[in-house]
């Protein structure tokens, strides 16, 4: 068997995601491509809690809504998700937990077991786990070394717990060994934590906000071993201009939020445009307006980002779509934020930030740190010196004998205010003229990938985290898959060439709008037709099929 669905669910507390965490892992020991999604609902303790785990002899990045293994901790999880489980799976369960008649199902009283190996009551999982590796065919010390590697503390015990679901579960089916590296199985936001860190980073300043926290615990957790400095204020206002003055003094910085932080950080935004200090923020989008559902995923504030801060400045954008874009991307974000000394947002959502990954390092480009335009040490320093890019030399505090500005008015090229016709005229001319050279620069990148078959007439287009999906439909279905990386500036030329020969465009967003379909439109380029979820919940593999067979 090549490809595997395990949904694993239980109340808060029960370890759903880490037992998804060693399910993935147990798969990458032999060779799978992975991804899990995880399910939670906002509350500080309790609901219901679920993670799917999908492994595939192919390259993967979406989840099936049918699986072949159920694996229940208590009654809720089988009457929500029963329903999923296809001809052949297998429900393996808490038989203290589920009363209700499950027939053909494997149960066990896993109060009992973890008592009698002295295994704390979060082992119950574990249970399960060796229950589920035997009916897969998945040798015991596969799942013997995953677990001693992932479990902390009370090893032995789990093991012996694990033992016991081992041995009293029957080899259903064989899992296939795959000969490929065995990759790190890690989450979207811990990729683009690293990211950043590859594009240099020197500080990350944040105040938690979900889907985004998780970079900043994960960040904080490393700093000594990145040299990093990593700082928790008071709220979102503070942590962009904090980071800001890490931006002034010469710090390549990052914040991390969500829509209703981004809210606040909006007037710091702008600030960033107006005094030319780069900073990168990681914009997790999840369901608005106002507090929503946020928990969950969407792709509802595409427009916001490229209209964020009042007034006119060059803004970078970006919105990398799987494991490997959100490692380079990130990377690059800070480079081109550095080099160009604009704000940049790197948009990102839940699906994409807490969902795992096998991150394949083979297939992200070289990525280099790019150095910004430096004073040159001789002249008297003028910070906002004219240029013909609009991007001038840097300096940092303190200089003896020269005095770097960062201005939020209107400024001379020393960065005094002004408030002359002209000089207002020349410094506004300044901060858009970037916008045409950074255009230039990202040439050089991959702003617009294709997938499928190049030379479809048919396209799906789509940004962001449903890239996997959409790949993987058109793989299957003899599609074309476009999906532009940069969305603001927009990489017209490059998409209008990922166009060609194509007749027919189908989007497919997870927002109620259409937002890139409105984004494209403003370019004459017009969909036929868009396929669209807004339920919070990201699209997996069945709901395109499905939604495919209707619109083709």
């Amino acid at each position: 068997m090549n490809e595997f669905s395990v949904l694993v669910g239980g109340r808060a507390g029960d370890g759903i995601n880490e037992a998804g965490m060693v399910i993935a892992r147990i798969f990458n020991q032999l060779g799978y491509h992975l991804y899990q999604y995880y399910d939670y609902p906002s509350l500080v303790r309790g609901g219901h809690n679920f993670s799917i785990i999908r492994a595939s002899k192919n390259k993967i990045g979406a989840h099936c809504d049918s699986v072949d293994f159920l694996l229940a901790l208590n009654q809720e999880t089988i009457d929500r998700h029963r329903d999923r489980m296809n001809e052949k799976a297998l429900l393996i369960y808490d038989s203290d937990e589920v009363k209700s008649e499950v027939p053909g199902g494997l149960g066990f009283p896993l109060k009992e077991i973890v008592t009698e190996a002295g295994a704390p009551a979060i082992a119950r999982n574990t249970c399960l786990i060796g229950a589920f590796s035997k009916a897969a065919g998945i040798e015991w010390n596969v799942l013997e070394k995953v677990l001693r590697k992932e479990i902390p503390t009370d090893i032995e015990a789990n093991i012996e717990v694990a033992r016991q679901g081992y041995d009293e579960a029957e080899e259903l089916v064989k899992a296939e060994r795959f000969d490929r590296p065995c990759c790190p199985v890690i989450t979207g936001n811990e990729i683009i934590g690293l990211g950043l860190v590859k594009g240099g980073l020197d500080a990350y300043v944040s105040y938690p906000m979900t889907p985004s926290s998780s970079i900043l615990h994960f960040l904080a957790k490393m700093a000594e071993d990145f040299s990093i400095k990593v700082v928790h204020p008071e709220n979102e206002i503070a942590a962009i201009l904090m980071a800001l003055g890490f931006a002034y003094a010469g710090k390549r910085v990052a914040s991390g939020t969500s829509g209703g932080g981004f809210c606040l950080m909006n007037e710091g935004f702008s600030l960033a445009g107006m005094a030319e200090l780069p900073i990168v923020v990681v914009m997790a989008q999840r369901p608005g307006p106002s507090t929503g559902v946020p928990t969950y995923t969407t792709q509802s504030d595409l427009h916001f980002v490229m209209n964020a801060g009042q007034g006119e400045f060059t803004r970078l954008v970006i919105a990398p779509g799987d494991a490997e874009q959100a490692y380079f991307w990130s990377a690059a974000a800070l480079n081109l934020a550095w080099e160009y000394q604009v704000p940049t947002v790197l948009l990102t959502d839940k699906n994409l930030g807490e969902s795992a990954y096998s991150l394949e390092m083979d297939e992200i480009g070289e990525i280099e740190k790019v150095e910004p335009s430096l004073w040159d040490g001789v002249s008297h320093y003028k910070r906002y010196a004219s240029a013909e890019t609009g991007v001038s030399p840097m300096a940092f505090p303190p200089i003896s004998g020269e005095t770097v500005k960062a201005n939020s008015y209107a400024h001379l090229d020393s960065g005094i205010t002004t408030e002359e016709p002209i000089e207002v005229t020349k410094n506004q001319d300044k901060l858009l003229i970037k916008e045409e050279y950074l255009k230039i620069g990202l040439e050089d990148y991959p702003v617009v990938d294709i997938y499928g078959d190049e030379m479809a007439s048919i396209a799906l287009l789509c940004w962001g985290s449903t890239k996997a999906v959409c790949a993987e439909m058109a793989e299957k279905h003899g599609l074309k898959m476009i999906q532009p990386v940069v969305l603001n500036p927009f990489p017209l030329e490059s998409f209008w060439d990922a166009l060609d020969g194509v007749d027919r465009v189908i989007c497919v967003e997870t927002n109620s709008t259409g937002q890139l379909a409105k984004l494209v439109g403003n370019y004459g380029i017009f969909v036929d037709e868009m396929i669209l979820k807004y339920d919070g919940r990201p699209i997996s593999v069945e709901d395109l099929e499905r939604e495919l067979e209707e619109v083709i």
